[in-house]
């Protein structure tokens, strides 16, 4: 396993090598690493090695990270692509009322509702997967089990292939593992970084426009190979990307962040002490200029200029 990662990674990111010229220090100070987030990883994802960790072995809900075990076993299933799912009530979300543009009776083939899981994080395509594997979604879910026993993520449980129930269980560390895994699947690459797509459901032959959950995917300042985002309220904003940053591979898991903007900003934060072994800078607050006040007029009112 750890060879064909290795093989993997350096195919992934030699092309990228030249173009992000800034290496990253030899020695970084976690201190200077501060983070809102309360579960953290950042590794190389070449060797594993750790080089920024915190609160890593604490289980906690994971959200809809639980969709890239999601992909993994529907592709390691090896089903038909283009096979047409069609949307039931089975798949509507009765947990947490979570909203859905794929209505009643929708149908998009096995591939599409694939993408949209990964990319828009869109739940009623997740079931709907779950539910077309054959034994239907207990198997589904047993399977997700044993593939997490197979990674030795050994801290993983799964009730669900949403990630909308809490009980859906995993460590920053078990997390990093996940998303070495499924960076093997160009698949699992491909559509979870897909900035935007658009599908043509059937029957009625709608076409519904989907963005991607994380808006980094559409930074150049970024270089995402890998990514999935998540939330409910049990598990805060989550987050976790396989990037390349200063020229190397690199795992980030951020788990529980308060905020809707939270965890992107932690994500910057890793990026730049990454690059550069520093604290990334405060942003910039720029005062607003008070314009002057028209002076009033014999009348009382204030002048209008015309």
């Amino acid at each position: 396993m750890i060879r064909c990662l290795r093989t993997v990674f350096a195919g992934l990111f030699a092309a990228h090598a030249a173009v992000h010229a800034i290496a990253a220090p030899a020695e970084l100070n976690p201190a200077k690493l501060r983070l809102v987030s309360a579960n953290v990883v950042v590794l190389d994802a070449e060797d594993g090695h750790r080089v920024y960790s915190k609160a890593a072995d604490e289980l906690t809900p994971i959200a809809s990270l639980t969709k890239l075990m999601t992909a993994m076993v529907v592709l390691d299933a090896g089903l038909p692509a283009d096979e047409m799912l069609e949307v039931d009530i089975d798949d509507f979300d009765f947990l947490k009322g979570s909203r859905s543009r794929l209505r009643m009776g929708a149908a998009l083939s096995r591939d599409e509702m694939l993408r949209l899981a990964l990319m828009a994080s869109e739940n009623r395509a997740a079931s709907a997967l779950s539910r077309h594997y054959p034994g239907g979604t207990t198997a589904f879910v047993a399977a997700m089990n044993a593939k997490a026993a197979a990674l030795r993520m050994t801290r993983t449980h799964y009730e669900d292939p949403t990630g909308l129930s809490p009980k859906n269980l995993s460590t920053a560390n078990d997390l990093a593992k996940l998303v070495r895994a499924a960076a093997e699947y160009p698949l699992i690459r491909e559509y979870s970084t897909t900035p935007a797509h658009s599908v043509e459901v059937q029957p009625t032959g709608q076409t519904i426009g989907y963005n991607n959950s994380n808006g980094l995917v559409k930074n150049d300042a970024w270089d995402i190979q890998l990514q999935k985002t998540g939330y409910i309220r049990e598990a805060g904003r989550c987050v976790v990307m396989l990037a390349t940053i200063a020229s190397k591979p690199m795992v980030i898991v951020l788990l529980d962040s308060i905020g809707k903007l939270a965890r992107m900003g932690d994500a910057q934060r890793v990026k730049y002490w990454l690059e550069t072994g520093e604290s990334m800078p405060p942003p910039v607050v720029k005062r607003a200029v008070q314009k002057p006040r028209a002076k009033a007029g014999k009348s009382g009112k204030r002048s209008r200029s015309r």
